[in-house]
């Protein structure tokens, strides 16, 4: 393959460019660039051209025409060994480009900036970056298309061992990256347009409002992050893909530990989640997707030390959701038991130290993101709905029971309805302030799940309250629930029976407190 002599950089995501473009010069290749690219460029000291010295014309109309030009676009996609290419190249004064480094603007970024205005959203829909990314990978046998910072390191090692050259295959992959890259792109812009309306009236366009309708047209972009070894079971093949934002477990960095299997990325996406319920301190401990303790404390390790008392047994081998930074302290208790994954906000020092030595356990650092939509495959499509994030206001707890609840059992009702939230359905979740006693979850009866939560107890369950995630189709489950010893309930209501179910509890000196709101989680 010939040397890569003159390359096009221009890019949004300028992470590691400086880097590589210093490389790219050690090879002797001329380097061209737009803009701030080009600023950032001279100021680390490396030599670069303007793309107006190639094309003879100026960036112009606010940057909107700069790279759109015979001179790119010809210096791309001539094909060097078509001797009419060749020729017109030269006759043209075309210089190849044998390079072309592009990342595009941050569309999905800006457009989801709290009060963006339309004209902002526009503007960022790149077009002479799409343009020459997909130029480029359609001649990747002459050129190579760079359009992730991740590919920098391989890309400038290879050329280092071949004298400037990249293989072939190389630049395949590069250019299939670079087409998914452009078709996400493109994907992205038509799913917000399509949701933008105009009104005619002094031609106002109308950006999407929280709980405004679903898309006509359901469009995202995936990229793989890694093949896992196998599925939920070994006979399944598996993979993780990223919608790019940098935010989630499926961005996650992974700081140590052994490779991320597919249930560990989903107990981490659970552990994570309930730990985010909280502004307290919290701990989280998933089994299976569902919480075998869960505690807020005054520091972390209180935290971790009380959702682990719930029951210590399953505990082991589960996996840990915080929201806080994992410190040297808690991360000395955390090491004294078996955990599969731990996903947080961040490890301080003390605590990587402490963790290196469990060479195995996987710990993962995660951005807080806030899910719009929650979305369940099903056979020939997808199901859509709001991400479930609702929650409660003081206008939404209705005293039904002759008793209220103190404002300890208050306290404790409205931790355990955050808990809830997160077992599978039918859940009921026994708890005292800031720490979970018991979990009942995942029963085809409401009623076993409270004698389950009863039963799998360690902690003493006199004075504890109860969550129940759906209303009680009878009475029978807040019997369960006071023999356990459970002084207030905290449900939704709307049961047929609600009255006999309200006469109960009375009847047993329970308070309970309904919500109006359904937690169901299948």
């Amino acid at each position: 393959m010939p040397k890569i002599q003159r390359a096009i950089l221009s890019v949004t995501d300028k992470t590691g460019l400086v880097e590589f473009a210093r490389q790219l010069a050690a090879f002797k290749v001329e380097l061209v660039s737009t803009g701030g690219t080009a600023k950032l460029l001279r100021e680390a000291g490396i030599a670069v051209k303007d793309i107006s010295d190639l094309t003879g014309f100026p960036e112009m109309m606010d940057g909107r025409v700069k790279t759109l030009h015979p001179k790119v676009h010809g210096g791309i996609l001539h094909i060097r060994g078509n001797a009419g290419h060749v020729a017109a190249a030269k006759e043209h004064g075309i210089q190849p480009i044998d390079m072309v480094v592009v990342n595009l603007y941050a569309f999905e970024k800006t457009a989801s900036k709290p009060g963006v205005h339309f004209d902002e959203v526009i503007e960022n829909i790149d077009i002479g970056g799409p343009s020459m990314v997909r130029s480029a990978a359609k001649n990747f046998r002459d050129v190579a298309i760079v359009t992730s910072p991740d590919d920098y390191a391989a890309i400038a090692q290879e050329m280092a061992g071949s004298g400037g050259e990249l293989k072939l295959a190389t630049r395949w992959r590069l250019a299939q990256k670079a087409f998914a890259t452009t078709a996400a792109y493109d994907s992205a812009i038509a799913g917000t347009l399509s949701a933008i309306t105009l009104k005619e009236e002094g031609e106002q366009f109308q950006l999407p409002q929280a709980g405004g309708d679903f898309p006509a047209v359901l469009r995202f972009g995936l990229n793989k992050v890694m093949d896992l070894r196998y599925g939920e079971n070994p006979h399944q093949r598996a993979a993780m893909y990223s919608d790019g934002s940098g935010v989630g477990v499926a961005n996650g960095k992974q700081l140590q530990g052994k490779d991320l299997s597919f249930n560990n990325i989903v107990d981490l996406q659970a552990a994570w989640d309930l730990a985010q319920e909280f502004e307290e301190t919290a701990c989280a401990i998933i089994k299976h997707t569902n919480p075998s303790g869960a505690s807020t404390g005054k520091t972390l390790l209180e935290a971790y030390l009380r959702a682990k008392e719930t029951d210590p047994v399953s505990a082991f081998g589960g996996v840990i959701g915080v929201n806080r930074v994992i410190d040297g302290a808690a991360a000395e208790e955390i090491a004294k038991l078996f955990v599969e994954a731990i996903a947080a906000p961040g490890y301080s020092p003390e605590a990587r130290e402490k963790f290196s030595a469990k060479k195995n356990l996987r710990i993962v650092e995660v951005k807080a993101s806030v899910g719009k939509f929650a979305m369940k495959q099903v056979s020939g499509g997808m199901l859509v709905q709001d991400a479930d994030m609702r929650p409660l206001t003081e206008a939404d707890l209705k005293v039904v029971s002759q008793r209220p609840p103190t404002p300890e059992e208050k306290r404790a009702l409205l931790f355990a309805w955050k808990v809830c939230k997160h077992v599978k359905s039918n859940a009921i979740v026994y708890a005292r302030e800031g720490q979970t006693v018991g979990v009942g979850a995942g029963q085809m009866s409401r009623v076993d799940s409270c004698k389950i939560g009863a039963m799998k107890a360690i902690l003493p369950l006199q004075g504890t309250v109860a969550a129940s995630d759906a209303f009680f189709p009878f009475p029978d489950g807040v019997e369960e629930i006071a023999k356990a010893g459970a002084t207030a309930i905290i449900q939704p209501g709307g049961s047929v029976r609600d009255q006999e179910v309200i006469d109960t509890a009375n009847r047993l000196g329970l308070a309970m407190v309904l919500t109006g709101v359904r937690h169901f989680r299948h």
